[in-house]
């Protein structure tokens, strides 16, 4: 059954992103900035110290299952 908060498609793509820029992270003030906001208001990506975005294990549990349609054995 379905029970995750839906991801608009502009926040699924920055999503993707996180994952693409790995442990560089992606930096606070571009145009996904809402989008970067919103995920980590989700618990699927965290703002570190130095300003930059990067993705939470949530986040990469939440891109294996949406995004890459990965699913969790058991």
């Amino acid at each position: 059954m379905w029970n995750e908060p839906y991801l608009e498609t502009c926040c699924r793509a920055a999503l993707h992103r996180l994952v693409l820029v790995g442990g560089g992270g992606r930096p606070d003030g571009l145009k996904d900035g809402p989008c970067l906001e919103r995920l980590q208001g989700m618990g699927l990506a965290r703002l570190r110290a130095d300003g930059r975005y990067e993705l939470t294990e949530a986040g990469r549990e939440r891109h294996a299952g949406e995004i890459l349609k990965l699913r969790k054995a058991g």
